[in-house]
């Protein structure tokens, strides 16, 4: 398939349609993209929303954690992934520290959506961040979530760790879902969370969780695309899963995922914490 080739066949996704399939409990299926090639893959296979993700710092520029990555390179990013994709929703993480008060991520947002096409941004935590997300809302520009583990603070975790074990961490958890929902964002990614804590926030708020590592019950999921074809180096992350061994091409992988996640396939009780 060509860079530029489109999709003819389904109409474009938006987010009240996303908020719609939360409301029918049909399931969303993400996947990250950072070309124009894997978005178009994406595209034609039927996913519903592709994540320029940060995680182009480790998958792409083999860093050693998504900190390096700045807003030239998600602009650039994105706007690949823009000529890619017709049909699924564009989100667009902003990287570290280009959110640090809603002045700076004004200004960043808006180079994300004018340069580089994207529909919603993703911006990881809680607490300050709550400004952040009225701010951006206030400005009709649809802000996803992203809470538990959270790559930007990897150095505050001490590593890559399952969050929300204790029962303190999760009710933070809890406290901060009803939080980022309430401030107007229209997503939520759960990253790295135990499967009944996931389960719960998805019964309790209105707006779509995106798990990642957090089991079956969130609305819907996303895995890192390099991850679901088994072309990371190193070992694959225990909540991911290789689609593209038995076979034939990427689209089939990409199908296969997308399949596996609307009929309840996937993710698998080994796949979760």
């Amino acid at each position: 398939m060509y860079a530029n080739a489109k999709s003819t066949v389904r109409t474009a996704i938006t987010v009240p349609q996303l908020h719609a399939m939360k409301g029918k409990g049909e399931k969303i299926v993400m996947l990250t993209a950072y070309d124009a090639s894997f978005a178009a893959q994406c595209d034609a296979a039927g996913v519903d929303a592709v994540l320029v993700g940060d995680s182009l710092g480790m998958v792409v520029q083999g860093r050693d954690s998504t900190l390096p990555v700045n807003v030239d390179d998600m602009v650039y990013h994105t706007a690949a992934v823009a000529r890619g994709v017709r049909s699924a929703l564009l989100i667009a993480d902003m990287p570290f520290l280009s959110f640090r008060d809603a002045d700076t991520a004004l200004r960043n947002a808006g180079r994300l959506f004018a340069e580089g096409g994207a529909a919603m941004v993703k911006l990881e935590g809680a607490g300050y961040v709550l400004d952040v997300i009225r701010a951006l809302t206030r400005h009709a520009i649809p802000v996803c979530a992203h809470l538990g583990l959270t790559p930007q603070s990897v150095h505050k975790f001490g590593g890559y760790r399952v969050q929300g074990k204790t029962k303190d961490a999760a009710a933070q958890l809890i406290a901060d879902a009803h939080a980022v929902a309430e401030s107007g964002a229209d997503l939520l990614v759960l990253e790295c969370v135990p499967a009944a804590l996931a389960r719960r926030i998805t019964a309790e708020i209105p707006i779509p969780t995106i798990g990642i590592g957090a089991g079956a019950d969130c609305d819907g999921q996303v895995l890192v695309i390099y991850d679901m074809l088994g072309i990371t180096p190193g070992k694959r992350p225990k909540f991911s899963k290789d689609f593209l061994a038995g076979r034939g091409s990427v689209g089939d992988a990409i199908r296969a995922y997308a399949d596996e996640v609307r009929n309840g396939k996937f993710p698998a009780p080994e796949h979760a914490f």
